[in-house]
């Protein structure tokens, strides 16, 4: 696994791209010169995790049969603002999933995915609390 970052402007605009061509951008807040131009790094570290789940829980729901239409994943961290380095102190990860989906097995792909699978997670739950919750639209 390969990515490239390049700075974009003399500010804190950055463009990462990987081995296979795709483009993310990130920017610092307006606070310390950034222009809101993309994803700052810690956001990017919360996307990583709602994306890493959400291909284990469909992935598992897929090999259940589970006629999932749509997944949608909110996540909430709440970071350490008296320390130097803002790292999180606790994650929320809220899942919904439409379809006519079995409560049951949803909930089993979410705790597989966030105690076994989930890579992202694995890693961030040695550095803070990660939570999880999700509901089923029909």
């Amino acid at each position: 696994m390969n990515i490239t970052i390049n700075r974009l402007n003399d500010a804190y605009h950055f463009e990462a791209t990987n081995d296979t061509g795709n483009t993310m951008q990130m920017d610092g807040s307006p606070d310390i010169g950034g222009e809101n131009k993309g994803f700052r790094p810690m956001q990017t570290l919360l996307t990583s995790l709602g994306g890493c789940s959400a291909i284990d829980i469909i992935m598992m729901l897929k090999k259940s049969r589970e006629p999932v239409e749509d997944i949608k994943i909110e996540l909430t961290g709440d970071r350490h603002e008296d320390r130097v380095a803002k790292t999180f102190k606790k994650i929320h990860v809220h899942y919904i999933l439409k379809g006519q989906i079995s409560p049951k097995k949803v909930e089993r792909a979410v705790n597989l995915s966030m105690e076994t699978y989930c890579s992202v997670g694995l890693m961030l739950q040695k550095a803070c609390e990660i939570t999880h919750s999700f509901e089923i639209i029909d």
